[in-house]
């Protein structure tokens, strides 16, 4: 019998998820699309040297760094005797690093007071970023070492003592 929920069912193992899944994979690709259409038009060569830019940039420099420090996390986290259940504490690492990395990569003009014209444009000042991207980090990495404790200590109630991390 070929009811709605067969056809579902078979819709989710060809395709790997759910039809709303695909309706908004095929959304966002047509905006990216259209963003895409509006910036060429515009300004093709600044589109395609950016792009190769931050390509370049990401695997030659960015790439390297933020794999170092994971490896050095993770090396930290190895050798430390902890008598604490280890519940993948790397993660609550990453999380705030990254968030904190993608905030200084977005507004680093205005973190590191390298924006000339934004005092003049806006009439603002930008010595207020570095402070409040500073504060922001440290709220990521506060609330990130929350939710460790809250999971360690589900971990320690549960008596799950050789949990390890992945």
């Amino acid at each position: 019998m070929t009811g709605p929920r067969s056809r579902r069912a078979a819709f989710t193992r060809w395709y790997g998820a759910g039809p709303l899944h695909l309706l908004v994979l095929l959304a966002s690709l047509a905006l990216t699309g259209y963003a895409v259409e509006r910036l060429v038009t515009v300004r093709p060569l600044a589109v395609a040297v950016w792009f190769v830019g931050a390509a370049v940039a990401h695997d030659l420099i960015l790439l390297p760094l933020y794999s170092l420090a994971d490896l050095s996390a993770r090396s930290v986290l190895r050798h430390r005797a902890a008598p604490a259940p280890t519940v993948g504490r790397i993660n609550f690492l990453r999380v705030p690093a990254f968030l904190s990395g993608l905030l200084l990569l977005v507004w680093f003009p205005l973190i590191l007071d390298l924006s000339a014209p934004y005092p003049g444009a806006t009439g603002l000042s930008e010595g207020v970023y570095l402070g409040r991207w500073l504060a922001v980090t440290a709220a990521l990495f506060g609330a990130s070492a929350l939710a460790l404790a809250v999971t360690l200590r589900r971990a320690r109630r549960r008596g799950a003592r050789d949990v390890r991390e992945p």
